[in-house]
């Protein structure tokens, strides 16, 4: 994208290494970071000063600070519209999205970089070893690269720079009833979104529910996938799924403080529906690209945990946490497959079932997958392999 735009633009939740990837990639350019105090009130107070500093481009970290900096940086790049001339990085999607849409519409690239994905976590001296294990640990960088242990790191990251990024966005009077809120999410991950139940259950009206949700993902904490119809204006009036994008996050919330303690959970299936669903996002975003995810349930009660719709092809998938597969581990894809095969246009519907065991097989046309071959599945369609 450098080479094609004199911005690029990566947002992303905090500690998801968005400055060590631009330091990385981009060695030779001046790093700035606008979190630091004086350098934001230099940015904000002098913005054509501050970037007369770097004519020949910079990586500013934490750019959605100053967001007043874009409208200058727009004049800056159509000036000298030289490829890859400022890298910028943002956490807070509402603020950074906002003013990037408005001032760099056209100038700018906007890729997403979300924790690592499981094949990442294998370049790693110590990975996860069991499913269990993957769910509980979760995928932020500093986990693995500094070794630390989540029950010390999660409360941490969720007081820091969570709650943090709420007062930001979002003026949150109680923040004890932010926490209970949070706490109620993780507990539906993987279940469909009623705000106003979830509203009721955290004493908060079904407006601030909605409106701390949409918080929650700007802050790239949770996502929601919204029902799959083939009329588009059917999908908009169903309820969509509330996903995490990070296990380790919801674990630590719902005070699972081993890995053990998920064995006999009640909610390991739908955390478990969770993990998989992130690292197909995953496998979007890190080509650059929006995943088209959607979930599915009929009138008659026929679900399907997610649907990848690739255009001339959708990919039905199901999620099962059990070791064994089992024959009505199968139905709902079959089902789904009989339901949209025959429909116009007609497209192909690949079936795929993810499991919690370890053995890849084909059966009755479904490709069955281990939980640890997940990754190695081509979901965005941008290799050969399947």
């Amino acid at each position: 994208m450098a080479k094609k735009y004199p911005v690029v633009t990566i947002t992303g939740p905090r500690q998801s290494g968005k400055t060590t990837l631009c330091r990385a990639v981009f060695g030779k350019k001046p790093y700035v970071s606008l979190e630091n105090d004086d350098i934001r009130e230099y940015a904000r107070r002098d913005p054509r000063g501050f970037l007369g500093d770097h004519v020949r481009g910079a990586i500013l970290d934490e750019v959605q600070r100053v967001p007043s900096l874009l409208s200058y940086l727009q004049t800056e790049v159509d000036e000298n519209p030289q490829p890859g001339r400022f890298i910028l990085t943002g956490s807070a999607n509402f603020a950074l999205l906002q003013s990037v849409t408005q001032s760099l519409a056209g100038r700018t690239a906007l890729l997403t970089l979300l924790p690592l994905a499981w094949d990442e976590l294998q370049r790693f001296s110590q990975p996860p070893a069991t499913l269990d294990q993957a769910l509980w640990r979760g995928t932020y960088p500093a986990l693995f690269d500094r070794g630390l242990e989540p029950q010390e790191w999660y409360p941490s990251y969720a007081g820091t720079y969570v709650e943090r990024d709420v007062r930001q966005i979002l003026n949150v009077g109680d923040l004890l009833a932010f926490r209970n809120f949070l706490g109620l999410c993780a507990g539906r991950t993987g279940q469909l979104l009623n705000s106003s139940g979830l509203g009721a259950d955290a004493g908060i009206t079904h407006a601030t529910a909605r409106a701390w949700v949409s918080v929650l993902e700007a802050s790239y904490i949770v996502w929601r996938t919204p029902a799959f119809h083939s009329n588009l204006n059917k999908r908009l009036i169903k309820s969509p799924k509330l996903h995490f994008f990070d296990s380790g996050l919801v674990c630590h919330l719902l005070g699972i403080r081993r890995p053990e303690h998920l064995r006999a959970h009640p909610l390991r299936g739908t955390l478990f529906e969770s993990w998989a669903t992130a690292e197909i996002f995953k496998a979007w975003t890190n080509h650059g690209l929006v995943p088209p995810l959607f979930h599915f349930r009929d009138k008659k009660g026929h679900e399907v945990d997610l649907v990848l719709d690739r255009g001339d092809e959708l990919i039905a998938i199901e999620v099962k946490a059990g070791q064994t597969i089992a024959s009505d581990f199968l139905a709902p894809l079959h089902a789904f497959a009989a339901t949209f095969s025959g429909k116009r246009p007609q497209r192909r519907v690949r079936q795929v079932l993810i499991y919690a065991g370890e053995e890849r097989q084909e059966r009755s046309g479904v490709t069955v997958l281990p939980w640890s071959s997940v990754a190695a599945y081509d979901w965005a369609g941008t290799h050969s392999g399947k």
